[in-house]
């Protein structure tokens, strides 16, 4: 799978290093069509494994509608180290290896901003 940085000034291995939470991971994929179900299935289990993790709180993923075949991973995790210790462990890369060649995918950590009578942080 190749990675794709959202943010030209900070990069996904970089945001790993703070300790800042609670944090979404924002994540983009694109596959070609004939990997759709090749990724779902590779997705499954890599989000079977990250549950399993400290730290981790939830996740769900979504799809372009209309036969898109890009999808959008959104978790929840309760620090940024605490995803990075599970991204960079060997058992998950292992699973990130399996995804098909045409897999891109690109990574981005968030946190809550407050916009008065919007949102809460």
């Amino acid at each position: 799978m190749k990675l794709r940085e959202m943010d030209e000034q900070v990069t996904y291995m970089q945001q790993l290093q703070e300790d800042s939470g609670p944090v979404v991971l924002i994540n983009q994929f694109n596959v070609v069509p004939e990997d759709a179900e090749r990724f779902l299935e590779v997705w499954a289990d890599d989000a079977g494994f990250m549950k399993q993790q400290p730290g981790f709180i939830s996740t769900q993923l979504h799809r372009g509608t209309a036969g898109s075949t890009t999808f959008v991973n959104v978790a929840v995790w309760e620090s940024a180290r605490a995803l990075g210790e599970a991204f960079r462990s060997p058992e998950f890369q292992e699973r990130a290896a399996r995804y098909p060649d045409s897999a891109v995918a690109a990574p981005h950590v968030f946190e809550k901003v407050a916009v008065p009578g919007i949102c809460v942080a």
